[in-house]
């Protein structure tokens, strides 16, 4: 099933996101900064671990892990978190943990479109990506 998340995805449209980011305690330059990058995220498998990249102008990051196998993560505003990668239904789904509280990144593809939805502390941003 990741494989239908396999590609290099553009990001084309992002909703609610500075608030988003502002739930997470983001401070404010870093925001300003992610509010306006398009970042390229790059899906892949490598054997038995699905691996994501995310390219920017600012940053880039790299997670890898199998599913239902939890990791370390340093995220992109620098929290350290549990992450785990699921596959439900058809959503790849990277649940980040840390301090008592849980980040939700879900993927799916719609239409040819990958919608990725974060949902943090009833707080949600969209973020529509194309292929590249």
């Amino acid at each position: 099933m990741v494989e239908a998340f396999c590609a290099t995805w553009k990001m084309v449209e992002s909703r609610n996101f500075d608030d988003y980011m502002k739930a997470l305690g983001v401070p404010f330059a870093t925001r300003q900064v992610a509010n306006v990058i398009k970042p390229t995220v790059i899906i892949s498998t490598d054997g038995d671990r699905v691996v994501i990249k995310t390219q920017s102008t600012f940053r880039v990051t790299e997670v890898s892990a199998k599913l239902g196998e939890e990791f370390d993560e340093t995220t992109p505003d620098d929290r350290k978190v549990k992450s785990t990668f699921t596959m439900e239904g058809d959503q790849l789904v990277h649940t980040q943990k840390w301090d008592g509280k849980e980040n939700k990144i879900t993927r799916e593809v719609k239409n040819g479109k990958m919608v990725l939805t974060v949902t943090f502390q009833g707080v949600q941003a969209v973020r529509i990506f194309e292929k590249a």
